[in-house]
């Protein structure tokens, strides 16, 4: 099928498709959402409390377990607390991770059928991790509500050919010899990634960084940023409060404790939390076959559909499986994580080629992204990565 609404001087403009055969094979769902849910089984959207909880306790009990181990590390012989503490921090930060996107089931209304206990649960396990809870909660709706939309997603919003050009000081005619408009060098490409990977989430969440852009200052920390409703004020400030609690507590610690224990023990599997969340989500939103839709071109089936599955081996039990079920998810945010498998299995005979799953191992894709997924067109219904 031809490429629809194609900028008029395409040929006269520089820059490669990131997926030529996925633009050129391209067709707007056949089927609707309704269709899609109905071939899933119904007890695949009965949420269970005890089982959501149950979750949580397991998850708490290996960070206990895990804390308690890496107290015996400093009396080890030098080599061994080095390979110790290496893997105390990433068991650690894999289970923390977990626990991550547990809050995340609460906001999103799936951990329970209380909202109460969804708010309660979210709000610690996420206020522990240095997450403002409703402030994300709020931010991460509007997400899923309009992924995939040029104007109305609210992370992993792609650069625009002119904002592209004038951020690389690039003439509007600028073309490569091979057709490309930008080749990343690798360095930068690798650096670029080690930023995204170290300070990308503090900088959503301070900057609205990878956001849609504003005209003033835009913070999850501002009860009046544009990215709140009016009637959101208080819960962004309580979210601030739990924050402020978490980072009192760890500053008691390191008076008690020492800050390098604080540092050992919480800041570096911190730090690998945040770094496997910007993986998991920088993946899920950022890949040469998915596409971004003008107003008048999108809807919310489209948009839901514009994520991947990708396979991280045995971190898909440690994550809860968000990673190779993020298609289900999207299109049915409520729905437990736990019955997600089973739904995506169901899914996949009505979606067909709109399933996406890629099989390459994470750090080949985020190497291949981010070399591709530089810009999409001006203009344009159905937008696609370009480089």
């Amino acid at each position: 099928m031809k490429r629809r609404n194609a900028p008029k001087n395409e040929k006269k403009l520089g820059g490669l498709y990131a997926s030529p055969s996925t633009v050129e094979t391209w067709e707007p769902p056949k089927f609707t959402l309704k269709q899609v849910r109905d071939a899933v089984p119904a007890h695949c959207f009965q949420r269970s409390t005890l089982r959501s909880m149950s979750h949580v306790v397991v998850d708490l009990s290996m960070v206990l377990a895990l804390g308690y181990f890496a107290l015996w590390i400093p009396n080890w012989s030098l080599p061994f607390q080095v390979v110790g503490w290496l893997s105390y921090w990433y068991l650690q930060g894999a289970v923390g991770t977990g626990l991550w996107i547990l809050a995340h089931e609460c906001g999103h209304g799936g951990f329970s059928d209380h909202l109460w206990l969804n708010n309660t649960v979210g709000f610690i396990l996420h206020s522990a991790l240095l997450v403002p809870f409703f402030s994300w909660k709020y931010t991460h709706s509007k997400h899923h509500k309009g992924c995939g939309h040029m104007d109305r997603d609210q992370v992993y919003v792609p650069s625009r050919r002119s904002q592209f050009l004038k951020d690389h000081n690039l003439p509007e005619d600028h073309v490569l010899e091979d057709g490309a408009l930008y080749h990343e060098a690798p360095i930068v490409s690798f650096l670029n990634i080690l930023m995204i990977t170290t300070i990308g989430w503090p900088g959503y969440l301070l900057f609205n960084s990878s956001g849609q852009v504003y005209s003033e200052w835009t913070s999850h920390f501002l009860p009046k940023s544009a990215i709140f409703e009016p009637e959101q004020a208080n819960a962004v400030v309580l979210s601030n409060i739990g924050l402020a609690t978490t980072i009192a507590i760890l500053t008691y610690c390191g008076q008690v404790f020492g800050s390098l224990n604080v540092i050992f023990f919480y800041v570096v599997p911190y730090l690998i939390v945040n770094f496997w969340l910007v993986i998991i989500t920088y993946l899920q939103h950022t890949d040469p076959t998915l596409p971004h839709y003008s107003a008048g071109e999108w809807d919310f089936l489209k948009g839901a559909l514009a994520t991947v599955d990708r396979d991280f081996g045995i971190l898909n039990h440690f994550f809860h499986h968000i990673t190779d079920t993020h298609v289900a998810h999207h299109l049915f945010s409520t729905m437990p994580f736990y019955h997600a498998e089973e739904a995506t299995r169901a899914i996949k005979k009505v979606l067909g080629p709109h399933y996406r799953f890629d099989p390459n191992p994470w750090y080949k894709a985020v190497w291949v992204s981010r070399k591709k997924c530089q810009f999409v067109e001006d203009e344009g219904e159905v937008l696609w990565f370009k480089y």
